[in-house]
């Protein structure tokens, strides 16, 4: 097990790579430990979780709601949960969301850990404190920034993991490599991923390497008023069309890199769009799609990039190396409108 204790502005975390899920008992330290997990990742790890107090919700993007939230707070109620007691969630994206978001409000704070199940959750989506859920068709307007007191990798979680989900979780791998480490892009091109998933050493590397990549921007931009927005490459649009098309996380990220990368050949002279096409399509990933424009430039009113009348957009300069630029509305409108995705 390989520990590395964060210090972020509102405390730290500590990261527990190539570890066990028993080790959790360690972790609690005596303290009362409940599970929060959904019905995919209990039913595929029965015999560990069977022995833990667990609360099992539904799985999938669509139960990432302020209706579940009520459900599992009502739960900890009638299990009469206190402050003391330690709340963990184990699973994809919208388990450690979900948990998060419950700890951060639940008597005003409860402590609260996560253990990703899925590559998307070990890379990103269970890393830097967000907390949230979606209303409707916009994603993650509703919740809170607060660190969890640690994250427990146990890459022996994913041998259950459908072939879909490891695809889906590599666009947001994909995603870190474009923004901040152009060795990696070129790592992941001469590869593919029927070999990272039998090789563990090369997958424990893979993962401690987006992991630290995301957590040296939230070290430096906490709350998101400059660099953490890099990590927002290819969520514009993604956000835009995700739910509008029920499209996989990582699939609706692909497709938003495609159209950032675009955008970034026309404003910045970005030269490598096929490049990282030819990437996103050799780890299995969809590349372009068919949507209504109109409905996604409404979707676009809500972003929470969105200040006034500009969104800041994260385009590329290179591989390896993001910007920032505002971008009005209405011209970001007139781009879709034009693009052929």
């Amino acid at each position: 097990m390989i520990k590395k204790r964060i210090a972020f502005s509102s405390g730290k975390t500590d990261f527990y790579f190539d570890a066990f899920l028993i080790d959790l008992l360690l972790l609690a330290n005596g303290r009362r430990l409940i599970v929060l997990t959904d019905t995919n990742v209990f039913e595929a790890h029965k015999r560990k979780l069977g022995k833990l107090e667990c609360m099992v919700i539904p799985a999938g993007e669509a139960n990432k709601t302020q209706a579940t939230v009520d459900k599992v707070i009502g739960e900890l109620v009638t299990k009469q949960a206190d402050r003391s007691t330690l709340l963990v969630g184990i699973g994809g994206g919208v388990v450690t969301d979900i948990a998060g978001y419950v700890a951060a409000i639940y008597m005003r704070g409860i402590s609260v850990g996560f253990v990703p199940t899925t590559i998307l959750a070990m890379v990103d989506a269970a890393i830097g404190g967000k907390n949230g859920v979606d209303v409707g068709i916009y994603k993650n307007i509703v919740g809170t920034i607060r660190q969890p007191e640690f994250l427990l990798y146990d890459y022996l979680l994913l041998k259950t993991l459908p072939h879909e989900e490891w695809v889906n979780g590599f666009a947001e791998v994909i995603k870190h490599a474009v923004i901040k480490d152009a060795a990696m892009f070129t790592m992941l091109s001469q590869t593919k991923l029927t070999i990272i998933k039998r090789d563990k050493v090369l997958l424990h590397k893979l993962v401690m390497c987006n992991a630290m990549i995301k957590i040296k921007i939230v070290q430096l931009d906490e709350f998101e008023k400059g660099d953490r927005k890099l990590l927002n490459f290819g969520h514009t649009l993604g956000h835009a069309i995700e739910n509008m098309l029920s499209l996989p996380h990582g699939h609706a990220i692909s497709i938003g890199m495609v159209y950032a990368a675009h955008l970034s050949s026309q404003l910045v002279g970005f030269k490598k769009t096929m490049d990282l096409i030819q990437l996103l399509e050799q780890y299995e990933l969809p590349t372009h799609a068919f949507f209504d424009k109109m409905q996604a430039i409404a979707n676009l009113a809500m972003d929470k990039k969105r200040l006034k009348d500009t969104l800041h957009f994260v385009l590329l300069q290179k591989l390896g190396k993001a910007i920032i630029m505002p971008i009005a509305v209405n011209d970001l409108e007139e781009k879709i409108q034009q693009a052929s995705l």
